[in-house]
């Protein structure tokens, strides 16, 4: 009985672990809380299984802001769209073009994930949607409310932890190496905290990519699968 209370107490935090968390914009609920586990779940599209308005609005600058997250996984794939308008449903907008690829756990800031529509006015309503993917190849979603406003002003504090390194991975970049084993990746585009990584970091931040282009393009389909919430 002892045995079988510590396996469940060890897949309960693995299970956590596995998740993450956005601190800012604030989310809509904490989907992490033992309170709240029972209610939501971060498997759910498009939101965690957390309704609008849930939490609180945030007021987000015109053009584009910042976005931390606490990350629980070695690596991550990174996705973040957004959906214009209340309780938005279809988020048609993506605010990270290219594939995104996260090495590290710990705290990401991302300084300005740039929004590419210039007609948002102010106070219009919106919410960001941020989905993960890890290893199991499942995605992971949780939004955060937002009101896109000149006077906003970012979080206090975001600095991404040591050890943890955000890259890019273009279409083009593929194309540039497709004869060469290491995948060509910018570093901390747009997040704070770090330098550029060196090549053999760049190789292992690509993971099983390599410059595969069938294994990029599987990879861009997920991405595409997973902003439309086909259950993978």
């Amino acid at each position: 009985m002892a045995l079988k209370s510590l396996l469940l107490g060890l897949a309960a935090v693995q299970a956590v672990t596995a998740h993450f968390a956005v601190v800012y914009p604030e989310w809509r609920a904490d989907t992490l809380a033992e309170e709240n586990e029972d209610k939501y779940s971060q498997w759910d599209y498009p939101c965690g299984g957390v309704p609008y308005k849930a939490g609180n609005i945030t007021n987000w600058p015109l053009g584009g802001g910042a976005l931390q997250l606490e990350l629980h996984h070695p690596w991550t794939y990174l996705f973040v769209n957004l959906g214009l308008g209340a309780n938005a449903t279809n988020f048609n907008i993506s605010l990270t073009p290219d594939l995104v690829n996260v090495t590290g756990k710990g705290t990401l800031c991302i300084d300005k994930l740039a929004v590419p529509d210039d007609s948002i006015k102010e106070g219009t309503l919106a919410s960001i949607q941020v989905v993960t993917s890890g290893e199991s190849g499942s995605a992971l979603y949780n939004c955060a409310d937002i009101r896109f406003t000149k006077n906003a002003t970012g979080p206090s504090n975001c600095s991404t932890s040591d050890g943890l390194e955000m890259h890019t991975i273009k279409e083009d970049d593929d194309e540039d190496h497709d004869h060469d084993n290491s995948t060509d990746s910018s570093s901390q585009d747009g997040a704070s905290g770090n330098g550029s990584a060196p090549a053999d970091k760049k190789n292992a931040a690509a993971g099983l990519m390599g410059s595969d282009k069938s294994v990029l393009a599987t990879v861009v389909g997920l991405a595409v699968a997973f902003s439309l919430g086909l259950g993978l």
